[in-house]
């Protein structure tokens, strides 16, 4: 494990160099690795386990979800069980359910989490607030993780095309002795590119204020306003849109993605240079209170307890798909429609 200089700040890295592909197959090669769930993690890693040569099989209930696990190639009875069965049959349980599903299935997976066992999860949630959750794993267990930092279908992509996903890893409960040697294996199977060091309080708090932030909440807020007020003074949608989005994604994002902020101010015109050096930190003094705000939201657990109360009504579907249907339907996301045909890749 190597220290690494983040920003002036060392922390613990694990990378792929240091921990390679053979060495975590060693480590699990007795091991019978159970993915609980088929939705938006579990594809994703199992998948990318059973491509690294590791003996995974798949616990998910019939329906809709138990038949894409079959067109993805997994066999009823042999690689693809009930959750029960798949539990049974596992020294190591990744659970990979949604928050709510984890809480509805948590007395069926804790019936089965016997001396030695490994309890894997990709989200520190149920176990920070278990509290709220009632997911209080018992002692003679490992409680681990490995949170690949993007979706499980970025973790597929990025694997099939030699590249990694990076991911966060914790061990909360050593009962074994190997927990640790688990959990880098399991982050190499699943295909992390490098891992770094942290707990299943600090990934769950950064993780929630995180999607309420700038990658999901805070971000959409933003670029709405923006396209907003071009509207209101006239502005076309097309316009409206390829300046507050097309070109921030397609142009803007792929620049500082490689090399950093500085990099792609100095990529940009000197008009839109001293803009920006102007008013970043405008938007900084504004938008800081709000994200102290939802940090301490996140830290009390009342974002936890808000999701707990929505997932588990029993009409939460329903009304999930009308907020996003209406998000869809706004003039702001049917323009996007127009413009991705627009592409050039799209012609």
């Amino acid at each position: 494990m190597a220290k690494m200089n983040f920003g002036g700040v060392e922390e613990n890295v694990m990378t792929r160099e240091e921990f390679p592909l053979e060495k975590a197959r060693e480590i699990l090669k007795d091991e019978t690795i159970a993915v609980i769930g088929y939705g938006v993690q579990g594809p994703g890693q199992s998948l990318n386990l059973r491509d690294n040569g590791f003996n995974v099989i798949v616990g998910q209930r019939e329906g809709k979800t138990f038949e894409k696990a079959k067109a993805d190639g997994w066999i009823p009875g042999k690689t693809l069980f009930s959750i029960d069965e798949a539990c049974q049959k596992a020294s190591i349980i990744m659970c990979l359910l949604s928050d709510a599903a984890v809480m509805s299935v948590w007395p069926k997976i804790k019936q089965y989490l016997t001396a030695g066992k490994a309890l894997y999860f990709s989200h520190g949630f149920a176990i920070t607030w278990n509290d709220r959750t009632g997911c209080v794993p018992p002692a003679d267990i490992d409680v681990i993780m490995v949170a690949p930092k993007g979706s499980g279908t970025s973790l597929r992509t990025m694997f099939l095309e030699g590249r990694g996903l990076n991911s966060s890893y914790a061990v909360y409960q050593d009962y074994t002795g190997k927990a640790m040697d688990r959990t880098l294996a399991l982050g190499i199977g699943i295909g992390s590119g490098y891992m770094f060091e942290t707990t299943f309080q600090r990934e769950a708090t950064s993780d929630l204020t995180g999607e309420r932030g700038s990658l999901m909440g805070a971000i959409q807020g933003l670029l709405l306003a923006q396209y907003e007020v071009l509207r209101e003074h006239g502005h076309s949608p097309s316009e409206a849109f390829n300046e507050t989005v097309e070109e921030l994604t397609q142009s803007l994002m792929p620049l500082f993605a490689k090399n950093g902020m500085d990099w792609m101010y100095a990529n940009c015109s000197t008009t839109a240079q001293r803009g920006a050096l102007d008013w970043f930190p405008r938007f900084h003094d504004a938008v800081k209170p709000v994200l102290e705000w939802l940090y301490l939201s996140v830290k009390t657990g009342n974002e936890a307890q808000i999701s707990i109360d929505s997932n588990s009504k029993p009409d939460y579907r329903d009304g999930l798909e009308k907020e996003l249907k209406a998000l869809r339907e706004s003039e702001m996301w049917q323009t996007a429609v127009t413009v991705r045909k627009l592409r050039p890749e799209n012609n």
